[in-house]
């Protein structure tokens, strides 16, 4: 097992690796506004998850451009730390991990359209499955391209509702797969709730229904070789559940699946999101700032604008709720409604308003000195997620990777 730090190399599947050492930036080279991912942060994440659910796999979730964080770049780092597996939500998300050379298993998380069948089979993907009508056009898709036994992974709905067969239409979905012979029945899954709500019994229910349709197909005689249920959250709320995979997606980037559960690993953060300063001006008491006019300074004040807004995914209201960010190290709130391309920062007066200009470095999530804010700071503020905060950021924002 590889631990964090150590050198590691590729997996002999992974074709050509892309040039990840050191840092380097994608596009934008004039855009004073950036996030940086630490891919050093995945690996040790990644690496410290693979040790924890052995000899379970790791299944890395890089669905949503890696929830942000760029999905080619987290799927190398996690290959690399361990992670057998790589998921994602949508055909052409798995195709774009085999245009860049990766061939490890990509599972689609949920069943693609029937139309998308022959696009599955060609780029070697492998569906969640859970509707007749899908298995057999894929079924068909697979004989047309000479392809025999097409892995596929049946989804049992335990209780979420969002996708999946229920218990009694996979005891009748599981044969009929079997009796495709261009078809192969790798996996069975199903998907937690309220694995995030540790003191929540609904997890459990969950876990009985999924255990009682795999011990029935088992006394039918079919046993697929993977079966999987945990997610990050499940991972440390239903360790029952790992079972011989576990798809972790939050985690792998260094954020707690929920705020119950923040410290029950040693997770880092692989995203800062940072811009510098574009413009300063010193303003008097009374003065009102940003659209609406509802920011009012009660006493003289430097203000800096920062040229990243609601356009980059950095929420229209943060500044309305008390959203801040880090300047020379220190907390400084935002000010007023932030725009869609920029955003107003009161820095009051003093030497270290003073000693901002043009370029100073701004950190809007991560670290600088001693303060740190987080994306859970943001979510907490704004009444969601770490997860929605992260993947708001889009192509606006340049990713620069190091490690």
């Amino acid at each position: 097992m590889l631990l964090p730090n150590e050198a590691t190399q590729p997996h002999p599947a992974l074709r050509a690796l892309p040039e990840l050492s050191g840092s380097f930036t994608l596009s934008k080279p004039y855009r004073p506004a950036w996030a940086e991912v630490d891919l050093n942060a995945i690996r040790h994440n990644v690496g410290h998850l693979t040790r924890l659910v052995a000899p379970a796999g790791v299944m890395a979730v890089v669905k949503a451009d890696g929830y942000g964080h760029g999905s080619v770049a987290a799927a190398y780092a996690a290959l690399e730390a361990g992670a057998t597996w790589l998921g994602v939500a949508l055909v052409e998300e798995g195709v774009e991990l085999r245009d860049a050379g990766i061939d490890m298993p990509i599972l689609l998380l949920s069943q693609p359209p029937v139309e998308a069948a022959r696009a599955v089979v060609d780029a070697g993907l492998t569906p969640v499955v859970c509707s007749p009508r899908f298995v057999d056009a894929l079924a068909k898709a697979a004989a047309d391209a000479g392809v025999d036994s097409h892995p596929v992974h049946l989804k049992v709905d335990t209780g979420m509702h969002r996708i999946g067969c229920s218990p009694s239409e996979a005891l009748d979905l599981a044969p009929a797969i079997k009796k495709h012979r261009e078809l192969h029945l790798q996996g069975l899954l199903t998907h937690f709730a309220v694995a995030d709500e540790p003191e929540n019994p609904f997890t459990a229910q969950q876990v009985a229904t999924f255990e009682a349709v795999r011990k029935e197909l088992a006394r039918m005689g079919i046993r697929p070789p993977l079966v999987h249920a945990a997610n990050s959250a499940g991972v440390l709320t239903a360790p029952e559940a790992r079972y011989d995979l576990v798809r972790c997606g939050i985690s792998i980037y260094g954020i707690a699946p929920a705020a119950e559960l923040e410290g029950r690993l040693p997770l880092k953060p692989a995203l800062s999101l940072k811009a510098r300063v574009s413009y300063v001006r010193r303003l008097q008491a009374g003065e009102r700032l940003s659209y609406g006019l509802r920011y009012e300074l009660d006493a003289p004040s430097t203000v800096a604008t920062v040229p990243v807004g609601y356009a980059d995914g950095v929420p229209r209201r943060l500044g309305q709720i008390g959203g801040e960010v880090l300047i020379g190290g220190r907390r400084k709130p935002i000010a007023g409604s932030i725009t869609m391309d920029q955003l107003m920062v009161d820095l009051g007066s003093g030497d270290d308003a003073d000693a901002v200009e043009v370029g100073t470095e701004v950190v809007l999530l991560g670290r600088q000195g001693d303060e740190q804010i987080a994306a859970a700071e943001w979510a907490e503020k704004l009444g969601t997620i770490p997860y929605e905060v992260c993947c708001g950021f889009g192509e606006r924002v340049p990713r620069r990777y190091f490690g």
